[in-house]
């Protein structure tokens, strides 16, 4: 997590970096349906302000205790910008790791939770969001819930995991290069944010937020046909929000299916750390 890279001071208070730093690592733990056990923290800053090393630390504390994570290491360096550098550890307990190369033709996809919120919010956190602010939006970009529970659960069902971190269709690509398969989506079952459907209504608009936004750090899981009943019922129980977005398929090209089921391009997009096209920091 890099200051004027990853996030602004005036976006909001140093906890929800603390909290942001630990999160996304907790979420690629989760992607492989790991337990979180412990971690390291390497602080960079100008300068050591005390009460900025305390708010930094509070916001990852409080996660840490919810996930029982603990903090055993790291290291403390002067740098021209202020920086959190996470490695996060954990356990599968007997189990294989859920890695992106699983997946199998006819395994079908799932999402957790709803997509776009985060791009809303750091359009709402940096003025171009134009006719207002999306307070919850803005909270999700800056705060994102790792699915560690949903991952655990998934070790037992799905084939590949990967977490969405630079957008569906950039991290469904991931997936499908490492498991050399190809995909269609079906654009009507994309769980869009609901903040998003009130900030840009029921639009292409809103559902490329959703396809290519970036940072919501949910899960995107392949399952085999034959568990995806038992996956379900199992999300069901657990009070996890999933829902089926489409399947792999033979071959290596990834489509989208309008609501009429016609084939379309995905669209371009996503994050880029060197590729010109971030986040807009």
């Amino acid at each position: 997590m890099v200051e004027g890279v990853h996030f602004r001071r005036a976006d909001g208070p140093l906890e929800d970096v603390g909290h942001k730093a630990l999160a996304v690592n907790l979420s690629d733990l989760a992607a492989m349906g790991a337990r979180p056990g412990w971690f390291v923290c390497a602080l960079a800053a100008p300068s050591l302000d005390a009460a900025e090393v305390r708010a930094l630390a509070r916001g990852m504390a409080r996660l840490a205790r919810r996930f029982r994570v603990d903090l055993v290491g790291g290291n403390v360096s002067r740098a021209r910008e202020l920086s959190l550098t996470v490695t996060a550890f954990g356990e599968l307990t007997g189990r294989a790791p859920l890695l992106r190369s699983g997946g199998r033709p006819g395994d079908l996809l799932y999402v957790s939770g709803t997509l776009g919120g985060a791009r809303l919010g750091l359009l709402s956190l940096t003025g171009r969001l134009g006719a207002g602010r999306s307070v919850r939006a803005e909270r999700r970009q800056r705060r994102p819930e790792p699915r560690v529970r949903l991952g655990r659960l998934a070790a037992a069902h799905a084939s590949a995991a990967i977490d969405l971190s630079d957008g569906l269709t950039r991290d469904l690509g991931h997936l499908l290069a490492a498991s050399r398969v190809g995909a269609e989506l079906e654009a009507d079952r994309i769980p869009v944010d609901p903040e998003v459907v009130r900030a840009f209504g029921r639009t292409g608009r809103a559902l490329r937020t959703a396809l290519v936004g970036g940072e919501d750090y949910e899960l995107l899981l392949a399952v085999p046909p034959a568990r995806a009943g038992g996956f379900e019922r199992a999300c069901a129980r657990a009070g996890e929000r999933v829902t089926r977005i489409g399947r792999l398929r033979r071959g290596r090209e990834l489509r989208v299916l309008d609501a009429l089921g016609r084939l379309g391009p995905p669209p371009g997009g996503g994050f880029e750390h060197f590729g010109g096209r971030g986040r807009g920091r």
